[in-house]
């Protein structure tokens, strides 16, 4: 299995951008997935996960409104879009899959991991 995203970049306050994260191997239909995210001098922490089957998403409280999670099975994607974008939403996002969502709003990290997409929130 191999996670790769990219779309991260550099935005102003109240931006938009949408990551993906492509799939490579098999397993994908099968597998949760999931959104993590890693500041500067922070732990990595879960922003928000989606099941195998597409039906159920959770988000972590600080994105919730702003962040929607979404798949595409056919094309082995990922994706997040992220909407409202503020100066704290600044980090690393990680691509996860393979874990188990813990409801209401937890996610445990499976152990299949992207390098990471930088986006950076700043006027």
């Amino acid at each position: 299995v191999k996670l790769v995203e990219s779309g991260g970049g550099l935005v102003h306050p109240g931006g938009s951008l949408r990551l993906s994260c492509a799939f490579s191997g098999f397993s994908f239909m099968s597998f949760n997935m999931g959104w993590f995210r890693q500041a500067p001098g922070k732990e990595r922490e879960f922003v928000a996960a989606i099941d195998w089957t597409g039906s159920t998403a959770q988000y972590v409280d600080a994105v919730k409104g702003r962040f929607t999670i979404s798949r595409d099975s056919a094309k082995k994607i990922l994706y997040l879009q992220m909407n409202s974008l503020k100066p704290d939403d600044t980090s690393v996002y990680y691509c996860n899959g393979g874990g188990d969502l813990q409801p209401p709003n937890y996610y445990a990290a499976g152990s299949h991991w992207g390098q990471g997409t930088q986006v950076t929130v700043s006027s």
